[in-house]
């Protein structure tokens, strides 16, 4: 699984819109659709700050693993 699915599912889980998102992350929901439309890719503090805003691991939202814990 890459970043744009695993991120669209964590949003979608969470049941929050691109727009509350993007709120959080102090950013616009024009750069959440990109990330999750794959035109885009975040750079490794806005990669640190979605994996934290969803409690999980770098390496679950890059699709390294599938274990989301952060420990």
């Amino acid at each position: 699984m890459n970043f744009a699915t695993r991120l669209k599912e964590l949003r979608k889980s969470k049941k929050i819109t691109q727009l509350m998102l993007a709120l959080e992350l102090k950013t616009n929901q024009n750069t959440i659709s990109r990330y999750e439309t794959g035109e885009r890719e975040p750079g490794i503090n806005e990669i640190i700050a979605i994996a934290n805003y969803f409690n999980v691991s770098v390496d679950y939202l890059l699709g390294v693993t599938n274990n989301s814990d952060t420990k």
